[in-house]
């Protein structure tokens, strides 16, 4: 039972980060034609904050806690970290920690 409220929670966050990390790796991500690439980390982050922060509120009821949203924000700031880190090694692409900051704070918006 345990396993299956983990997952419950778990899962759409994990699949989400699994899909950051997909487009990460392609040297040529797929933008919407005239839309700026940096803006889309704004909406991205925010997305994966309040996943997060579902899950880390588990089955309270009501809004996620100040505590929750705050460690939120810490997962999506590490995970974009990582992620800047790992377009290192994909060709064309390249780390920028103001990239990072996008992440931070769109997922600081949520």
């Amino acid at each position: 039972m345990a396993l299956r409220r983990l997952a419950l929670y778990w899962l759409a966050p994990a699949l989400y980060l699994v899909l950051i990390f997909a487009l990460s790796g392609m040297s040529r991500p797929p933008v919407p034609p005239g839309v700026d690439s940096n803006l889309l980390h704004y909406p991205e982050y925010a997305v994966l904050g309040l996943l997060f922060a579902r899950a880390l509120q588990g089955e309270r009821r009501g809004r996620a806690s100040l505590g929750a949203l705050l460690a939120a924000v810490g997962l999506c700031a590490f995970w974009g970290a990582t992620d800047e880190i790992h377009q290192a090694f994909v060709p064309g692409r390249v780390p920028d920690p103001l990239d990072w900051w996008h992440d931070v704070v769109g997922a600081a918006a949520l």
